[in-house]
């Protein structure tokens, strides 16, 4: 229950004391079953290594006279897990399997479970035809128990029409879909407004994917669905730029990937803090503190992510300002970055992330090796100075655009150039926190972009 309505960290704890007890006492079924629990509990954390290391013993720790529905949920559990790996194919066959067992065991409720899994995966692998397939087989079965799809069924079903285009029937199949659904279909209930939202954006009825989405972050809100939530402010930008107003579209991606940021870095402490708990000896301890580095990491450039800005930040500023030394802060934004994803692919977008991050730590370790650059979200970066003088702010930050110019990116974008824009302040002897100065290094970066790009602002 506590998992359910969001308070994951709780429910790790609480899985791994079990798991503990059940080691201790040598209980085959409860150890399977807190592994089944501990790996849905790292899906939901998105450590899917670790899911499906626990997936796998809680299969394996299952008794061959195992009641029929258990190994069904357990096995789907496993393929979810070998699916998030990217083992497709061998997630096929666990499919496979527990549906076999649902079928002879006469359980329609626990095939349409596995069915449901089966098609979501089979879309995610970009398989629509065999999603669709899947999709007849869950309409068969439901109707052989006489009931209708649940909302979590629905969802999967609407998802599988909009990759195919079908934007009518997403929306036919998920009207209303979240009228006053039971608090343990609350994140179920979301998760199908999101995506009636989108179908209805694809269809330009805007208003009543404006109402759809509005519906989705009251859910949210309600039952704290963090991760629906941050998916539910990037909807809300594309729904802002296809209604034309583009700064509010903006304004709110900015939001997006800065909230986006933040769950991470959540995901990534309770992650840390998960597997601590499982280990106990020297050798965990230090493995902790490795985990607890990684949770103020960002996991694609391996920069600093925000949270180690908000927690090292104040501190550099007040180490500095005792000393005397200035600090310049400098917000660093790609250029056009967008265009680079839609036009190339997001792949090719994370290539031009992680290389812009190493080229920006070479550069900072080279003028100030005390300080640090962080990836704040999307495309924007932050680099610390300390000790680099006002007088010489400009030339060295120039000096760091002009080396992001200068790259040999042809390989990587072909045609399309990768070009910064900085915005930096110093501090001085007026006293100003940390929010006051990073506000106005971005407002500078603004500048830097309305004046045209590819420049410095200091």
């Amino acid at each position: 229950m506590r998992r359910r309505q969001g308070d994951v960290d709780h429910a790790a704890r609480v899985f791994l004391a079990t798991h503990r007890w059940a080691e201790r006492h040598d209980s085959r079924p409860l150890l399977a079953r807190s592994h089944f629990h501990l790996a849905l509990t790292f899906h939901y954390l998105g450590d899917h290594a670790a899911s499906l290391e626990h997936a796998l013993n809680a299969v394996d720790l299952l008794d061959d006279d195992a009641p029929g529905g258990l190994r069904v949920i357990h096995l789907v559990r496993l393929a979810n897990s070998l699916a998030e790996n990217g083992s497709t194919d061998a997630a096929r066959d666990r499919y496979q399997q527990a549906e076999r067992i649902a079928t002879d065991i006469g359980d329609r409720t626990r095939q349409l479970l596995v069915l449901n899994n089966l098609a979501y995966t089979e879309l995610e692998a970009g398989n629509a035809g065999t999603a669709l397939a899947a999709v007849e087989r869950m309409y068969h079965a439901a109707r052989a128990i006489g009931r209708d799809l649940l909302i979590i069924e629905r969802d999967t079903v609407a998802n599988i029409h909009i990759s195919a285009g079908r934007y009518e029937e997403a929306e036919r199949i998920l009207q209303n879909v979240w009228e006053a659904p039971p608090w343990f279909e609350a994140h179920d209930a979301a998760e199908a407004a999101l995506t009636l939202a989108l179908a209805q954006r694809h269809r330009d009825a805007l208003d009543r994917a404006q109402a759809s989405l509005d519906h989705c972050r009251e859910l949210c809100a309600e039952h704290q669905l963090n991760s629906v939530g941050v998916r539910a402010m990037a909807e809300q930008a594309e729904l802002y730029a296809a209604a034309g107003d583009h700064r509010a579209a903006f304004d709110e991606y900015k939001r997006f990937h800065s909230a986006s940021e933040q769950l991470r870095s959540a995901q990534q402490e309770a992650k840390a803090r998960a597997r601590q708990a499982m280990l106990e000896t020297a050798e965990a301890r230090r493995d902790a503190e490795r985990y607890r580095e990684q949770a103020r990491r960002d996991p694609l450039t391996g920069l600093w992510n925000r949270r180690f800005v908000d927690e090292n930040l104040p501190q550099a500023l007040a180490g500095a300002a005792a000393e005397g030394r200035p600090v310049v802060l400098s917000v660093i934004d790609i250029d056009h970055f967008k265009r680079i994803n839609d036009t190339l692919s997001h792949d090719t977008g994370d290539r031009v992330l992680i290389a812009v991050a190493e080229l920006l730590a070479d550069e900072q370790d080279r003028l100030a090796a005390d300080g640090f650059v962080a990836r704040m979200g999307g495309e924007e970066f932050l680099m610390v100075l300390p000790g680099v003088a006002a007088a010489e702010v400009f030339e060295r930050l120039d000096g760091v655009r002009r080396r992001i110019a200068g790259h040999r990116w042809q390989p990587v974008t072909g045609v399309l150039p990768v070009t910064i824009s900085v915005g930096a302040v110093v501090t001085g002897q007026a006293t100003r926190d940390q929010a006051q100065l990073l506000a106005e290094a971005d407002r500078r970066l603004y500048t830097a972009k309305r004046e045209g790009r590819d420049r410095v602002v200091s």
